[in-house]
């Protein structure tokens, strides 16, 4: 038998083994794949306008609020720019000089730009991306309510510096004080160096630098609006004639009234009050005047010079204080170069017995 033959009877009789069958793979044919086509472009067909509507919308939502930021801040610009040349105007006259301050002037001002800018940016900026969410069909009431809920979050955990800024922006929008002034602001008092939305910075009389939170002042005194008030008050004997003493008062203060700097820091005539209090030996005279902000410490300390010179020149003398020690001379005492008497002096005293010598003993049979 031949091999040929042989073979094709084995594998007749038994299969041979396959390691494994692969699965059928299963081969698009162009039907399908113009199938495929026609629904993409029937799709693309029924929702391009919506898709191009939407997108026109983002686009008009961001080119609007663009542009309005930008005219905003720019009027807010214009806007503080105009309240600067009012000031620089007003700094022109006499009155204003005294009171306007520029770098005051230029901090309030670049304050109150900022936090005007920043707020319009926030608020257009914020209602053009909610615009732009809403357009894509996305519901903002999580988002809403999440945000409500972060933000009441940071509120109770960061209250203080919120109350700071609040405070802050309130005392520069009513311009309690400015760079310049000298205030009391309960927690500290001095000259204000610069100030901010959080923090406002003193200088005191040491030299010392104080970091005030706006939110930690309750209550503030400005030293520099407005006027002040000098008052010197004058101690003098109860025996002075009251005429030649307000005479020489209004002597004084007419004369400084008229001298230069002294014209331009009094803001009204030197007044003598009167009697301010009376007492058995003494009495105080009462002298005051409106002066520039600022200035009534330098005005009292020249006038407290100029009486003391005039009532030197008028031989009325100032007693220093409020009850006046009584001058009367007195005679000297006789005994004042006498010493004392010692118990020395007397020889029957028992201190002069013990300080007597002891005599010589004599010894017996002599």
């Amino acid at each position: 038998m031949s091999l040929s033959a042989v073979l094709p009877a084995a594998a007749g009789s038994s299969p041979s083994p396959s390691p494994s069958e692969s699965p059928s793979v299963t081969v698009p044919t162009l039907q399908d794949a113009q199938e495929s086509a026609n629904q993409a472009a029937s799709w693309v067909e029924q929702n391009w306008s919506t898709w191009l509507a939407v997108g026109m919308r983002v686009v008009l939502i961001l080119v609007v609020a663009s542009v309005l930021r930008v005219v905003v801040r720019r009027a807010i610009t214009k806007l503080i720019d105009r309240m600067n040349r009012t000031a620089q105007q007003a700094s022109g006259t006499a009155l204003g000089g005294l009171l306007v301050n520029a770098e005051r002037r230029r901090q309030r001002s670049a304050a109150i730009g900022s936090v005007l800018r920043s707020v319009a940016s926030f608020l257009i900026m914020g209602t053009a991306a909610l615009m732009v969410l809403s357009a894509f069909q996305i519901n903002l009431a999580p988002l809403l309510a999440s945000a409500g809920v972060a933000g009441v979050a940071v509120g109770f955990g960061a209250r203080n510096l919120v109350t700071d800024f609040l405070s802050g922006v309130f005392m520069i929008l009513e311009d309690q004080y400015g760079v310049g002034d000298t205030i009391d602001a309960g927690v500290a008092s001095g000259e204000v160096i610069e100030v901010g939305l959080r923090v406002t910075k003193l200088r005191g009389d040491n030299g010392e630098i104080w970091y005030v939170r706006n939110g930690e002042v309750k209550r503030i005194g400005n030293l520099s609006q407005g006027w002040a008030t000098a008052g010197v008050d004058v101690t003098v004997k109860a025996s002075e004639d009251l005429d030649r003493l307000k005479a020489t008062l209004s002597e004084v203060a007419e004369k400084m009234g008229k001298e230069e700097p002294w014209n331009e820091l009094l803001w009204s005539p030197i007044e003598v009050l009167g009697l301010d209090s009376v007492l058995i030996d003494s009495m105080v005279v009462r002298v005051s005047a409106k002066t520039m902000p600022g200035k009534s410490t330098a005005v009292e300390r020249e006038l407290r010079w100029r009486v003391k010179r005039a009532f030197d020149a008028a031989d009325i003398r100032i007693v220093g204080g409020a009850t006046a020690p009584v001058d009367e001379e007195s005679a000297p005492d006789p005994m004042a170069a006498v010493a004392a008497p010692s118990v020395h002096s007397e020889p029957a005293s028992s201190e002069t017995r013990a300080a007597a010598p002891v005599p010589p003993q004599q010894t017996a049979g002599k």
